[in-house]
């Protein structure tokens, strides 16, 4: 593990020199990138949430310039046009260092995206060591500025819980299964199990939560949700399929055709692999595009 943490640092030569593996899944380096990236999906009638790459910050003058970062991004938004709202990791905004700090950093950047036209800043979750921290800082700045929601994970045996709390406050959630490494007894292992978890709380979230967002590239999750909205005369614009830039786009525009809302995150920065990483480990078929890639260079 060593061995690649030192490849996934963000400082590492892996990162500078090796971005072209990533390229299906990062939509580049810069905010110009990342936006010709979302005006490309636009043109398919696909909305985007925009993130700049980044996680697991432990000083203080860094959290700033990612909230920097995500300033010059709105203000990038606004001026393009583009339709997207943006993404942030809390852990990039300073919650190792200073609860009080994150949640400073991060009002800034819920201030900012108000006059948006899509004025939404949706907080992604990340591994379970912070995850109670990720949701007490989403409440405190939810009490003043509504236009936040979290990520929740379904395989987290705790997340029921959560969804109702979201659900009692009026929160808007994107639910997702999970993509970090987490033991068996905070997390359900098998994926029948992580299935019927991701579905039951789906299933709260359509009928009694605020505009879901249901992420999953899962084709049966995305069937049976589908049935699930059609049985409870669920209007379609009512909640959004969430989906990955780079993964299964012939999805997305299928979604679309069928007359759903569908939603893209799209990544983007110079520390990417960390990113990559989780997305090469989740499916066989993105590990193969990444060794296709090595050998053709």
């Amino acid at each position: 593990m060593a061995v690649l943490d030192r490849l996934l640092a963000p400082n590492s030569p892996f990162q500078s020199r090796f971005f072209f593996l990533a390229r299906r899944f990062v939509a580049g380096e810069t905010i110009e990138t990342a936006l010709e990236a979302v005006r490309g999906l636009n043109a398919d009638g696909i909305t985007a949430t925009l993130d700049f790459l980044g996680e697991d910050v432990l000083d203080a003058a860094e959290a700033q310039r990612t909230r920097e970062a995500y300033l010059a991004m709105l203000a990038a938004i606004e001026r393009s046009g583009a339709q997207t709202n943006v993404s942030v990791k809390l852990t990039a905004l300073g919650l190792l260092i200073d609860d009080d700090l994150c949640t400073a950093n991060l009002t800034t950047i819920l201030e900012r995206a108000a006059p948006l036209a899509d004025p939404f800043v949706r907080i992604d979750m990340e591994g379970s060591a912070v995850t109670s921290e990720t949701l007490r800082v989403f409440e405190r700045v939810y009490a003043q500025h509504r236009n936040v929601g979290p990520v929740i994970q379904a395989y987290l045996k705790r997340s029921a819980d959560d969804i109702e709390r979201a659900i009692e406050l009026g929160a808007r959630v994107r639910l997702c299964k999970g993509a970090y490494q987490e033991p068996a007894d905070i997390a359900f292992q098998d994926m029948p199990a992580i299935r019927r978890e991701y579905l039951r709380l789906a299933e709260a979230l359509l009928t009694r939560g605020v505009y879901p967002g249901i992420a999953t590239h899962d084709e049966k999750l995305i069937l049976a949700v589908k049935e699930i909205a059609r049985s409870r005369e669920i209007a379609n614009d009512r909640f959004e399929f969430q989906l990955l830039y780079g993964v299964r786009p012939e999805l997305q525009r299928a979604l679309v055709a069928e007359g759903y809302r569908v939603r893209v995150y799209v990544p983007f920065g110079t520390h990417w692999a960390g990113y990559f990483y989780r997305r090469i480990t989740e499916r066989r078929e993105n590990a193969l595009f990444a060794l296709r890639s090595m050998l053709q260079r």
